[in-house]
């Protein structure tokens, strides 16, 4: 009898569990999000090169240690701007230097002008502090 009993037993798990059958219920699965991380290098090889190259002869020739800064700086630069606004705001600047009245008005007053301006110098003041540029 205690056979019999076993066995009805273990028939209906094997049922239960062949049928889907729980006590516990089921989870949805979870939805996965995947975000793209913000861009921080989409500056160009080339123009991370000719800016560590010009800041290089700014201070004082290439060594190991105005390589390291120089690099370190641009980074550091790269992370407070895209690469389209340092390139405005480097345009904005070299056009805007030298020139007087009307001629220079076009790219020094703009409000986009000002705005690139300021955040540049502002990312290059940092970044030097930051990498010890000297």
């Amino acid at each position: 009898m205690i056979k019999n009993h076993l066995a009805i037993v273990i028939s209906l798990l094997l049922c239960n569990l062949l049928n889907g059958c729980s006590t516990l219920e089921e989870k949805p699965e979870a939805i996965v999000t995947i975000v793209p991380a913000p861009v921080t290098n989409d500056y160009p090889t080339r123009d991370r090169v000719e800016y560590v190259l010009n800041c290089v002869a700014q201070h004082g020739g290439l060594t190991y240690v105005t390589q390291y800064a120089c690099g370190c700086k641009i980074d550091k630069i790269a992370e407070k701007m895209t690469f389209a606004e340092f390139e405005a705001a480097k345009t904005f600047t070299y056009l805007s230097k030298g020139q007087t009245g009307d001629a220079g008005a076009a790219f020094r007053d703009p409000a986009q002008s000002k705005d690139l301006r300021k955040r540049i110098k502002e990312a290059e003041a940092s970044a030097e502090k930051s990498c010890f540029v000297k």
